[in-house]
């Protein structure tokens, strides 16, 4: 079973006045692990329902390697659906749910029996092979009707929030299944979520969809290390996100990496600024103590941008951080507001002394020797990151 190239050539879909897509236009390669992602309302179910044939695009066209299917209907199309809300029968066993589709077919008994245990043995249920639904669990009626769809031998699968229903540890273990399952069939899965952590551990690469436009793809380092504009910076885990305004942006060129990179001096007003460290060398002057962060586009002076800093690039402390005489390190001080004790990490929420912005910041336990002095309430902290862990994520004048 291979996958197939699914093509979308800028399609447009219309509700009365409501706009669900909007130009989208892009190529998911076959084999492919590809996620929609986006809140409710954002387009995703949209465009997945337009890729099976229960939606036609207004404009644009839809191709499945070279062939047109834009104005196929569901069955003449070489893909298959799994539902949120299984579509099971719940009469029939999970062998005949399975056989279902091969039944209508008229596939002899011989061939419809190999290959409906075939499939429940690819997702792992043939100790279940004559219950009935009711006798299984959410997570082994997801697997029957993976299996069911599978039994066909699409080229392209489209997973429509499969997972939603489960409880969390469930919808954990049967991500890991989706995993193993599409790396050992090759079939182009194509998944849409509204959970950025599910996209992110299993997707080649994710479209993040919002207001019927697709903002940002690549791959999941991608999109969360490098997000394109706020909203996918904000969607795509937890973020510190503050306006700013370009001083200047200076050409560098990086030890052992081929690309020119920019280092862009940000006055960000509600970071305020810097704390002065006893050992810094630098010019005091207000303008001197502006954020650092590297761009791998240019930057104009003046110009209105965003900022971005993860909160675990954030490194927290009660002594002061030796810089080591780098300037590329950006330095605050502040008190801790609220720290929240996660298990494996901590969260912190710093009030900077300078302007009272909350900055979050993550400290994961690693080696509990390690860790240094318990940071409680209400401590003077400071906060230290490098210019390479910011991110301009956009021109907010565009």
């Amino acid at each position: 079973m291979k996958g197939s190239q699914v093509t979308i050539d800028h399609i447009n879909k219309r509700f009365d006045d409501f706009v669900a897509l909007n130009d989208v236009n892009f190529t998911i390669k076959p084999g492919e692990f590809f996620t929609l992602l986006g809140p409710s309302g954002c387009g995703k179910t949209t465009l997945l329902r337009i890729i099976a044939g229960f939606e036609f695009p207004d404009e644009g066209e839809l191709f499945f390697d070279d062939k047109n299917v834009t104005e196929l209907p569901p069955n003449k199309r070489f893909s298959n659906t799994v539902f949120q809300n299984y579509a099971l029968f719940p009469h029939l066993s999970v062998y005949e749910n399975v056989a279902f589709s091969l039944r209508l077919k008229k596939v002899d008994n011989k061939t419809v029996d190999e290959q409906v245990r075939k499939y429940i043995h690819l997702v792992e249920l043939d100790d279940h092979i004559y219950k009935k639904p009711n006798q299984l669990s959410g997570g082994q009626r997801q697997r029957v009707a993976i299996a069911r769809a599978l039994i066909n031998e699409p080229k392209v699968l489209l997973l429509d929030e499969p997972l939603s229903a489960l409880d969390a540890k469930l919808r954990s273990n049967l991500l890991v299944e989706l995993d193993r399952l599409h790396d050992k069939i090759g079939v182009t899965f194509i998944f849409v979520t509204h959970d950025q952590s599910e996209a992110l551990a299993v997707s080649d690469r994710i479209a993040v969809m919002n207001h019927g436009n697709v903002l940002q793809i690549g791959t999941p380092y991608e999109i969360y290390e490098s997000p394109a504009t706020q909203f996918v910076a904000q969607f795509i885990g937890e973020t510190n996100l503050f306006e700013a305004t370009v001083v200047k942006c200076e050409e560098y060129k990086v030890a052992g990496k081929a690309d020119i990179e920019h280092m862009v001096t940000l006055n960000v007003p509600t970071l305020g600024i810097q704390a002065q460290l006893k050992d810094d060398t630098q010019a005091t002057k207000e303008e001197d103590k502006n954020i650092l962060v590297t761009d791998y586009e240019h930057t104009d002076e003046g110009q209105k941008v965003a900022f971005t800093v993860r909160p675990e690039k954030i490194r927290i402390t009660l002594e002061e951080p030796n810089v080591n005489g780098r300037k590329d390190i950006n330095v605050f001080k502040g008190v801790v507001e609220e720290p929240v004790y996660t298990g494996f990490q901590s969260k912190f929420y710093v009030k900077l002394e300078k302007t009272g912005t909350i900055v979050k910041v993550f400290k994961q336990h690693q080696n509990y020797l390690d860790d240094g002095p318990e940071i409680q309430w209400k401590d003077t902290v400071y906060i230290s990151w490098s210019a390479e862990d910011g991110y301009i994520v956009e021109d907010i004048d565009k």
